[in-house]
């Protein structure tokens, strides 16, 4: 039957239809499917019937192809014996979450993730088969009713971070020891206590690699009486990357940052040439810092030989880099800094970042780590 075509009903139908869509008493159901009947007399199509009723297509082809079938009783009703339940069975719900809990790629969909309406097809498509058949007819609304009470999103993703090291634990509390040696040389108003032996300079260190930098293609608009808000132009030019070093001083707050174009164990070294030269000899230079290759390289393995006991490590777990607190700062510097910054080289770029870290030592913030401190075995 084209979806297009109309259907003829007779004056009596037509006027016992229309009453049935005006009454209050009448089911819902019956009221549904007599608003079908009458949209499609009109010359209305089946997604134009679904959409403006809000139910599934499936459910506004079965009626009219139960009217063209039997007429109007035998769409309005179902017989006896063979009718919809009311309500959807439990067995029919545990299915249909089943089916949403499942990657649709393992159901041979080339889909990663559902959306209401892949999901809703699928479940129409495959109930019957599976022995649902109150299911072929489901609406995507429905689904959504079911899935929301039962506290299920399959159209999202949340992420985590599985601990791979077997070590995590006990390198977890080497990082908190070192927050809780730090913590032990302030007293109560925070001035920093002095040194009984060897001073020890604790920094928190990270890299930051593939800062773009990225060029307009064209002037912002800045905000105006009549537009206060900026515009920018959809196209850019990109110009390249950095990568950021930098150290963040648990005793005074300071930052220590060094830009280069590259990722490598060269660059470690210059940054820890840069600490070297900072502080004075004879005092401790501590890094808590992940295990990059780059941190143990043979490169840098042979710097470090050549200025025994000058630097000490202190690795966080795999995957437990949130342990380090300068990743905080990293955050910070992205959104007051990095979010949507436009230069015209990367010699700008760089400036820039230089000159936010100089910003942030003008006034600056000695960090205190405070998650599982009271856990800590010293």
């Amino acid at each position: 039957m084209n979806k297009a075509r109309k259907i003829v009903l007779n004056k009596a139908d037509k006027e016992r239809l229309e009453k049935i869509v005006r009454t209050r008493t009448e089911q819902a159901q019956v009221v549904q499917r007599a608003k079908i009947l009458l949209s499609k007399e009109a010359g209305a199509s089946l997604e134009e019937i679904a959409e403006r009723l809000e139910i599934n297509i499936n459910s506004v082809h079965l009626c009219v192809k139960k009217y063209v079938a039997g007429g109007v009783d035998n769409a309005l009703f179902d017989a006896p014996g063979r009718g919809r339940n009311p309500e959807i069975a439990d067995d029919e719900i545990a299915w249909l979450i089943n089916i949403a809990c499942q990657r649709p790629y393992d159901l041979g969909l080339p889909h990663e993730m559902w959306t209401q309406a892949r999901l809703t097809q699928y479940v129409n498509e495959n109930a019957e088969t599976a022995g649902y058949v109150r299911l072929s007819t489901i609406s995507r609304s429905s689904i959504q009713k079911i899935l929301s009470k039962a506290e299920i999103k399959p159209h999202k993703m949340q992420y985590y971070c599985e601990k791979r090291d077997p070590d995590f634990e006990a390198k977890m509390n080497e990082v908190l020891v070192v927050y809780k040696q730090v913590e032990m040389q302030f007293d109560e108003q925070g001035n920093l206590l002095p040194f009984e032996d060897v001073k020890i300079n604790t920094i928190s260190y990270d890299e930051k690699p593939g800062i773009q930098a990225i060029a307009n293609t064209s002037p912002d608009r800045m905000p105006i009486a009549s537009n206060g808000v900026r515009q920018r132009d959809y196209e850019y030019k990109r110009l390249g990357t950095l990568s950021l070093l930098a150290g963040l001083d648990l005793l005074t707050g300071e930052t220590i940052p060094y830009v280069s174009e590259t990722h490598k164990s060269s660059d470690f070294i210059e940054f820890l040439k840069l600490l070297d030269a900072k502080y004075p000899k004879g005092e401790k230079i501590r890094l808590i810092l992940d295990n990059h290759s780059a941190h143990t390289s043979k490169e840098t393995r042979k710097f470090l030989a050549g200025i025994p006991d000058r630097f000490e490590f202190v690795f966080t777990p795999t995957h437990g880099s949130w342990l380090n607190i300068i990743e905080s700062f990293f955050s910070k510097m992205t959104r007051q800094m990095l979010k949507n910054i436009r230069v015209s080289s990367k010699e700008e770029l760089s400036q820039r970042i230089y000159q936010y870290f100089d910003e942030i030592n003008d006034s600056p913030v000695v960090f205190r780590w405070k998650y599982k401190m009271k856990a800590v075995v010293m």
